[in-house]
């Protein structure tokens, strides 16, 4: 074992080279946590074991957001943005189908979705399958809307 300046002098640069790599480290995922939900930058939501994961969102308000939904799923799911109001409509079965509608969207088993979405009033809104059961096992998540 080495004693005296020169070991004391490497232990320092050691632990400063340590030091380095952890800022570096968190600059590289603070970049890419920055793009994420950037305009171009698609946000994927996975539905899994039917669960929406991520299951919170957060998006620009006034801007198109591309929304990529893979539905790794031997079932049928759906995903449908909105207020109470709209839940409620699908809930109580008055408005049962939603081709066109970019934030009412059907995902067949194991099928992969893209929708564009704007957002055009900032607040939190709740994302749900609406397909019977889903709801009250818990397939939500919340997006919110943000100037």
């Amino acid at each position: 074992m080495q004693t005296g300046v020169g070991a004391v002098g490497r232990w320092f640069g050691v632990a400063i080279a340590l030091v380095a790599l952890v800022v570096a480290g968190a600059a590289v995922v603070a970049a890419a946590s920055a793009g994420a939900g950037q305009p171009g930058s698609p946000i994927e939501i996975r539905i899994r074991y039917s669960r929406f994961a991520p299951d919170h969102v957060e998006v620009p308000l006034g801007r198109p957001v591309t929304i990529v939904l893979r539905n790794e799923d031997p079932i049928d799911h759906e995903w449908i943005v909105g207020d109470e109001a709209v839940h409620d409509r699908h809930r109580d079965g008055s408005e049962p189908v939603h081709a066109g509608r970019p934030a009412e969207v059907t995902v067949p088993a194991g099928e992969v979705r893209r929708t564009t979405v704007v957002f055009d009033r900032p607040g939190t809104f709740r994302f749900v399958c609406h397909l019977p059961g889903h709801e009250s096992y818990g397939m939500t998540g919340t997006i919110v809307v943000a100037p």
